[in-house]
């Protein structure tokens, strides 16, 4: 699948996804950001001038909202990030779920693909 085919299905499978409805990831135990995953994501949004929301003091943060697609065996089939018009950081996020679902999910009692969702959020240093 070419490039734009991927991020024209993406941006379908966000429409039709009803994020109020969607059941939190059974996370095993909760994901640890590292500094290092905080301080990436700041650099990012700043050198691609990412909307940010206002915040005072110091601190800047930024969450991003994930719909993820878990398999029958608790595995992730598929990552699809809430728009927050900063693509790096969004991929980022995307990438840094899947694989804090990696071997770090519940077990579920029904054996069909499910929808949840989760939200990483960074913060770092104006």
């Amino acid at each position: 699948m070419n490039a734009l085919a991927l991020v024209m299905a993406l941006a379908a499978q966000e429409a039709a996804i009803d994020w109020a409805a969607l059941p939190a990831l059974p996370y095993r135990a909760p994901p640890v950001v590292t500094q290092g995953m905080h301080d990436f994501a700041g650099r990012e949004a700043k050198a691609r001038k990412c909307p940010l929301p206002p915040a005072p003091g110091h601190n800047q943060s930024m969450s991003v909202e994930l719909a993820l697609l878990v398999d029958g065996t608790g595995d992730v089939r598929t990552v699809v990030p809430r728009a927050i018009d900063c693509a790096t950081v969004e991929q980022y996020a995307a990438g840094l779920a899947a694989g804090f679902a990696r071997n770090n999910l519940l077990p579920r009692s029904g054996a069909a693909e499910q929808w949840y969702k989760t939200t990483v959020t960074f913060s770092w240093r104006k």
